[in-house]
């Protein structure tokens, strides 16, 4: 990936060997608006690696010190939106060619990607200094590990180069319980490693639900997602291989201790719909009605993973103050 030195803010895909321009109006030169560099942040998915390094940390033995989890979660979140403006610095090339990511600032013109690279390397910089410094450094390196993991690994190298960018890469966002145990303990435990393996297997069948319907857009621009370089039969496949492991992997918080029965009974359940979906997406193959399913699947899985970490925070929670 390298960019033109003639053409200001221009990439070429190595997939495509196309040109994109990234044109903003002359007003990106003043810089963008608060919102823009909120975006820059991916909210969305800020919340959920907030949300679930949460739970790691109520999950921990041990008492939370209020101040410490406080600026604890926060640095996580500061990390996560740096992880996010480096991945949207890196990735304008391609955003601007899908429909899904085109109205990012950086495609849009309403941030320059030199100031999506100052700030996400300021923010990550900050929040991994200030983790190891304030809470303890064992949070601080899987922090920074996590930020490398999610802009190097996954986003220079792996996105644009197998099409099992999402399995490996998967593990970016299935750190943050870890961070949250760390951040708690100083230490990394077998439980946070379960809650790690659960993330890392929903990971797949969220995203590639996610690929089938947007097959085309990640096409056009040139992103080896498995249903564009294997076809839409065998992602199905796959999603399906995929969502039994992850049957397995979300009971697995109630055999090591860290779920109570009331999460196996949700669990269970919610397992079972997941699958149910996986398998209506295996069967339903042509027309729009395969892109429905595909999407169906694909919303279900986030409720699925809200749902599964909000059952473990308020059976920690009672627990915590029960005790």
């Amino acid at each position: 990936m390298t960019r033109h030195p003639e053409v200001p803010h221009a990439r070429v895909s190595p997939m495509t060997d196309a040109t994109v321009i990234l044109d903003r109006p002359s007003s990106a030169a003043l810089g963008g608006s608060v919102g823009d560099f909120i975006a820059l942040l991916k909210p969305r998915v800020m919340s959920l690696v907030i949300f679930t390094a949460l739970v790691g940390m109520v999950a921990a033995p041990g008492p939370l010190h209020p101040v410490f989890t406080i600026i604890g979660l926060l640095c996580i979140a500061i990390g996560a939106g740096a992880s996010g403006a480096l991945n949207m610095w890196y990735d304008a090339d391609i955003d601007a060619l899908m429909a899904r990511t085109a109205a990012r600032p950086i495609p849009r013109g309403s941030i320059t990607p030199d100031e999506a690279l100052t700030f996400g390397t300021i923010l990550a910089v900050f929040s991994v200094l200030t983790l190891g410094l304030v809470v303890n450094w064992t949070a601080g390196a899987i922090l920074a590990f996590t930020i490398f993991f999610y802009v190097v690994v996954y986003t220079m190298w792996l996105k644009r180069s197998t099409p099992q960018n999402i399995v490996i890469g998967g593990a970016a966002g299935a750190f943050p319980p870890m961070l949250g145990w760390a951040t708690a303990t100083g230490s990394v435990g077998i439980e946070s490693v379960v809650l790690f393996l659960l993330i890392f297997l929903w990971t797949p069948p969220h995203f590639w639900a996610l690929a089938l319907y947007r097959c085309r857009d990640y096409e056009r621009a040139g992103v080896p997602m498995l249903p564009v370089v294997a076809g839409p039969d065998a992602t199905r496949t796959h999603i399906v291989a995929y969502s039994i492991a992850l049957i397995f992997a979300a009971a697995a918080p109630w055999f090591v201790g860290v779920g109570g029965i009331t999460y196996l009974v949700v669990s269970s359940v919610l397992s079972a719909i997941f699958m149910a979906l996986a398998i209506q997406v295996y069967r339903v193959r042509e027309g729009r009605e395969a892109d429905a399913v595909a999407k169906r699947l694909f919303l279900f899985s986030i409720f699925y993973l809200f749902a599964l970490f909000a059952v473990l925070l308020v059976e920690h929670t009672v627990a915590r103050v029960l005790a």
